[in-house]
């Protein structure tokens, strides 16, 4: 009797929510994938352009208590084409999880984001666009491991006196190979007014149940980031941070960066950055990759932008400028631009 006069009253919803990003794109050189040759300028059409395209549904249930079911499911999506992409391939590729929210933390299991893609996204000063930004040079070493991390089950604590921790444990596992494919971060979060710090970690296996994703999510690699960020009252925000790729039989990639982000307006945002990438099993591997972008808010949900970026690379370095259309770039120096429209909804 108590259970159903309990149930009557929980209190619950589901959202439906999306972004749908479209530019165009222009890159002075393009690389041949085959054959890793300068294959000439290009213009196209490139799905977003700054945010990743995507639908979903998200939920919660008021469980009483201050405790919540909660659960997300989100598809990445080309506006190119209609096909799936900006996720690992898979149906629901970005995000897929249910889990628990209470004064005391939350929970969650299913395929999630990691504490170390996070805490790179906290003192990105590009908002981890999709064009020239910290976001580049991460699934340009990666791909996307880390960022959707499939069987794996996260806690984040609750904020207390500015500190705020998380953790992550993914399952691997392969017949007679428990470690295959395991994945786990960390991160340590402080915040105080403007201030912003930010420290993870991320260590993953290759292999496992999650190599069967069409786009690779279990590259062995090692990661560590450390980051600042300050946002002024004028609305003037300065970041820096440091990240390591530390990739398996491969590059060594430290990435330091910093930037400025900028609110002209309300309604008119100028923002800034600088990425710089050395690997450090060979120093002659080096690059360059400087970007800047405006963006202006016809609505709280319509968003016209602008960006252009300049990328140099040495080596077999192959930095960059875009995630979609030129995520790898010949030796030598690369300009490029992408005007879109975003809209939220």
């Amino acid at each position: 009797m108590g259970m159903t006069g309990s149930a009557a009253y929980a209190q619950s919803s589901v959202t439906l929510y999306g972004i749908v990003d479209g530019s165009l794109l222009y890159t002075s050189h393009t690389m041949n994938m085959q054959t890793g040759q300068n294959a000439g300028h290009q213009f196209s059409f490139t799905d977003s352009g700054m945010t990743g395209s995507s639908f979903g549904m998200r939920g919660a249930e008021d469980l009483g208590g201050g405790m919540r079911a909660v659960f997300m499911l989100e598809s990445g999506i080309s506006v190119a084409n209609g096909q799936f992409g900006n996720s690992n391939g898979n149906l629901f590729g970005r995000q897929a999880w249910v889990g628990l929210d209470s004064s005391y933390g939350s929970l969650k299991a299913g395929l999630q984001y990691s504490p170390f893609f996070l805490s790179l996204y906290d003192t990105d000063p590009r908002g981890m666009s999709y064009f020239g930004s910290a976001l580049v040079s991460y699934v340009n070493n990666v791909y996307v491991t880390g960022l959707f991390n499939s069987n794996s089950i996260t806690y984040t604590s609750p904020e207390i006196w500015g500190v705020q921790a998380s953790g992550m444990f993914a399952f691997g596992g392969a017949a007679g190979d428990f470690q295959a494919g395991r994945q786990y971060s960390a991160s340590l979060r402080y915040h105080l007014g403007g201030l912003t710090l930010s420290g993870a970690l991320y260590d993953g296996n290759a292999g496992g149940t999650a190599a069967t994703t069409p786009v690779p999510s279990t590259v062995e690699f090692v990661g560590r980031t450390l980051g600042a960020s300050y946002r002024f009252e004028n609305s003037l925000t300065i970041s820096a941070s440091y990240a390591l790729y530390k990739v398996a039989h491969s590059f060594d990639n430290s990435v330091y960066s910093g930037g400025l982000s900028y609110f002209v307006t309300p309604y008119l945002d100028v923002n800034a950055g600088v990425y710089y990438t050395r690997d450090g099993n060979e120093g002659a591997n080096h690059s360059i990759l400087a970007s800047s972008g405006v963006q202006f808010f016809l609505s709280k949900r319509t968003t016209l932008y602008g960006q252009v970026g300049y990328v140099n690379n040495h080596g077999r370095m192959d930095t960059g400028l875009s995630i979609n259309n030129a995520l790898f770039e010949v030796s030598g120096s690369t300009v490029g631009a992408s005007i879109g429209i975003r809209h939220m909804f």
